[in-house]
């Protein structure tokens, strides 16, 4: 079940973020770095995509994913906050802003790895990004009575630089230099796990004090963060039920592949320490349940 490829995934996932924890210091020339790493796997990503293929699914398929943005951003949050105020009061709030944020412009590249429908993420990455700063601020003065400001052109800005950038690039080289790109399908995989790697020392070293200190306390941060990926993997699931597997897969990682370190940004000075705790911890099933997600595929099949 478990394949060669998945081995070497979950090995590179956990030593990165190993090193980037224990060697915050000497890696810290990495953290400015993760945006541009992000772009270059979404362009080896890409490689294989007909984007006027896209555009063409897009179209018969908008019913389906304007329900799974829908339930993506209204239903999953609100189910949520619900579920952790009955078991969990404290972290209803922080579980609502993580599930509520848009998913997240390395979503694409899961979904290659799982051997996803990329279309429907890809999609979804660009609706969730334009309406989350008009639905979360919404859910948050609605359930909790609270004020949220997230920023339309930042998230504008950040979608055009992650996500169209690299998609005009293989573009114009699928039009000029078609052979380049056949060069680079050979290498993709290696590649694009490296910078894998690398963007997982980025970021954990960034956030290696904070990983590392009250470790009793993180404990029942990190099995919130993990229910919260396992319910929205279900949710994902579940919304596209009746489509094919790779469909189903893609719903899955709609929903739980989040924009989890731009809500540790926009949360750390207005909603307590539990906000951005949850948001930073979520990297752990963020990376940590790619290959049971993909076995759940396999068993799907």
């Amino acid at each position: 079940m478990i394949r060669r490829n998945d081995l070497i995934l979950i090995l590179m996932v956990f030593v990165s973020i190993g090193v980037g924890i224990a060697f915050p210091e000497e890696t810290s020339f990495l953290q400015p770095y993760p945006l541009y790493m992000m772009m270059t796997q979404l362009f080896l990503s890409f490689i294989k995509i007909d984007f006027s293929q896209v555009l063409r699914n897009v179209g018969r398929d908008a019913p389906f994913l304007l329900l799974m943005a829908f339930f993506k951003l209204i239903v999953a949050p609100v189910i949520l906050f619900l579920l952790a105020q009955a078991f969990w009061p404290s972290y209803a709030l922080p579980v609502l802003l993580l599930s509520g944020i848009s998913t997240g412009v390395v979503a694409p590249f899961i979904a290659d790895l799982l051997e996803a429908s990329m279309v429907p993420v890809l999609v979804m990455v660009v609706v969730t990004s334009l309406f989350a700063p008009f639905t979360l601020p919404a859910l948050v003065s609605l359930l909790a009575g609270q004020t949220l400001e997230i920023s339309f052109l930042a998230m504008v800005k950040i979608l055009s630089m992650v996500v169209f950038t690299p998609t005009a690039a293989v573009s114009l080289m699928r039009r000029f230099v078609p052979a380049a790109l056949e060069k680079l399908e050979k290498v993709r995989y290696p590649v694009s796990v490296s910078f894998f790697a690398l963007i997982n020392i980025g970021i954990f070293s960034k956030y290696s004090s904070f990983f590392r200190q009250n470790p009793m306390e993180l404990a029942g941060t990190l099995v919130v963060a993990f229910l919260v990926s396992i319910f929205c993997h279900g949710i994902g699931f579940a919304v596209a039920w009746r489509r094919k597997r790779e469909e189903r897969l893609a719903g899955a990682v709609s929903f739980a592949y989040v924009n989890s370190i731009l809500v540790a940004a926009f949360t750390a000075e207005h909603f307590g320490p539990l906000a951005p705790a949850l948001a930073a911890i979520y990297m752990f099933p963020f990376f940590g349940m790619i290959v049971p997600a993909r076995i759940a595929g396999e068993i799907m099949k």
